[in-house]
């Protein structure tokens, strides 16, 4: 790949300065082998580097990006914003974004959950929920109920209260002397089926094993945390509903919380607004960020019961919730997130959504029946498949010559995903399947 002088220059000072995320960082030294690319500029489902060399966004940058780059109502809203208030603190004030967009996320969960504290990242997210919940045992008089439990190949975030519940080994084995135990058990994952056995079934098998569990710990166990419907870094393990069904059973019988982390698959993802409306549930806490903002500003959101918030309100400093960073509530990152369910509402985005996604599915018909191609799959504006490969560095390779294509992709393991913006047309949608086929043959 042919690089200009502005774009060769980017990459050195980029390599020199910037310490990359999720990222071995001499791969990049190597540019045929893992490609650092410079972006210049971003439009709709397109990102631009200098030469004008174009990468269809297909993961929404790290899935964040709703409506894609560039969006003109969002772009309107923060310069609006711009013009009043960028930022106060949440201690001992308040402001209007902070204000609106709690009133009309509560308002989506039909005011079951009615109070939004927040943070600025997925990981923040999990970390306040679990000390929450933690927290309101011990006000509740239940001091020993300590321990969390999650699923099996779960992923929550990578700061150490989250890296504790998560199930990665690539993330958590170099950093587990300093983590807090925890429990997992079954995943629903419905790869994970005897043959013949529905996904329904195995979904329903899967929280056999959550009971066994909480029948013996239940008195310790403060909270089940979940990704509902869809384990991302398991390889976007898709599951049924009807396990977020019996886990509410669950845990209300055994007086558990449960923590539904819709980090990545709130806003829409997964054909409703939050996921786990699919299973006809509320949670006891519900996790927000990624395209909370349109993939503009870091936000992060927990939303929790009036029942929760009240064992909390009292005369004693200790017995509040202390727990706090400078920009909670930044009123600019508000502001996109208002007016990201400002779009929702006025475009009627999931009924659009759903039309998108049928058509991008009909469209991977030749991928999803490609001999190497196994367990196709969909929900919402997530669709991933599993390639038949012996290549250990099979990710890294099929992202690079993805790249080659104009094409964004990060595979997961063997697992190829997309998470494209919602806004991707007819064309893009052909552009995409077509292009990744191609790849596949190849």
């Amino acid at each position: 790949m042919q690089t200009s002088t502005r774009n060769s220059l980017l990459l050195k000072r980029s390599l020199d300065a910037v310490w990359h995320p999720c990222t071995q960082m001499k791969h990049h030294q190597y540019q045929g082998q893992f490609p650092l690319i410079p972006v210049a500029r971003a439009q709709g489902c397109w990102l631009f580097d200098f030469d004008g060399r174009r990468y269809l966004d297909a993961v929404s940058s790290w899935w964040v990006n709703l409506f894609g780059h560039g969006n003109a109502h969002i772009n309107a809203a923060l310069i609006d914003q711009l013009g009043t208030l960028e930022h106060a603190m949440l201690a001992g004030f308040t402001h209007e974004p902070v204000v609106e967009l709690s009133e009309r996320l509560a308002q989506l969960t039909g005011n079951q959950l009615g109070h939004c504290f927040y943070g600025s990242d997925g990981a923040s997210a999990t970390e306040i929920a679990l000390k929450m919940s933690f927290h309101y045992w011990r006000n509740s008089g239940e001091p020993n109920k300590t321990q969390f439990v999650s699923l099996q190949d779960s992923y929550h975030g990578e700061t150490l209260g989250a890296l504790s519940v998560t199930d990665v080994a690539l993330f958590k084995d170099t950093y587990a002397p300093l983590l807090r135990a925890s429990t997992q058990v079954q995943s629903p994952d419905w790869r994970l089926a005897e043959p013949g056995e529905s996904q329904e079934a195995y979904a329903l098998r899967a929280a056999k094993a959550l009971e066994a569990h909480l029948e013996q710990h239940h008195e310790s166990t403060a909270a089940l945390i979940v990704e509902p419907l869809v384990q991302g870094a398991a390889g976007m393990a898709m599951y049924h509903p009807a396990y977020l069904g019996e886990a509410r059973k669950l845990c209300d019988r055994f007086n558990v919380h449960l923590i539904a982390d819709e980090i990545m698959t709130g806003c829409g993802r997964t054909g409703t607004f939050f996921a786990y409306e699919q299973a006809n549930i509320t949670p006891d806490f519900l996790c927000l960020s990624k395209g909370i903002t349109g993939g503009y500003l870091p936000l992060s959101v927990v939303m929790t019961r009036d029942t929760i918030y009240q064992a909390f309100y009292d005369d004693s400093v200790t017995r509040g919730f202390l727990h706090s960073h400078s920009y909670t509530g930044n009123a600019l990152a508000c502001r996109a997130a208002v007016a990201t369910l400002e779009i929702f509402e006025q475009n009627q985005i999931l009924t659009k959504n759903r039309m998108t996604s049928a058509a991008l599915t009909r469209a991977c018909q030749k991928i999803a029946a490609h001999l190497n191609v196994m367990n196709f799959r969909n929900l919402g504006m997530i669709w991933a498949f599993d390639v038949a490969t012996r290549d250990p560095a099979f990710a890294r390779n099929f992202h690079r010559r993805a790249l080659d294509k104009e094409l964004l992709l990060r595979p997961i393991g063997n697992t190829v995903y997309f998470m494209p913006p919602y806004v991707i047309n007819e064309n893009e949608v052909a552009v995409l399947a077509m292009r990744v086929r191609d790849l596949l043959n190849a």
